[in-house]
């Protein structure tokens, strides 16, 4: 691991909040979403980054929640464009 895991984690977070700004701010229900899934890439990283041990499964749900979380977003984004 090395610097640029620290950056893109300090990323994800600033992500995170941008997107909880939006939505609180802004009123966008879409952002709620955005904010879910780049709150569950920054635990992965994290964890990941300080070796935590995870059961697998988590990690797989996780993913799939921050997917899903996405997609849902997005297709949000899409109607109300």
């Amino acid at each position: 691991m090395n610097i640029l895991d620290l950056v893109s984690i300090g990323l994800e977070a600033v992500a995170v909040v941008i997107c909880l700004l939006i939505a609180t701010q802004k009123n966008k229900s879409w952002a709620w979403f955005l904010a879910l899934t780049f709150a569950i890439y920054v635990g992965y990283d994290l964890a990941r980054y300080f070796g935590w041990q995870a059961v697998p499964i988590l990690l797989y749900v996780g993913f799939l929640i921050a997917s899903l979380s996405a997609v849902w977003a997005v297709w949000q984004i899409y109607r109300s464009s």
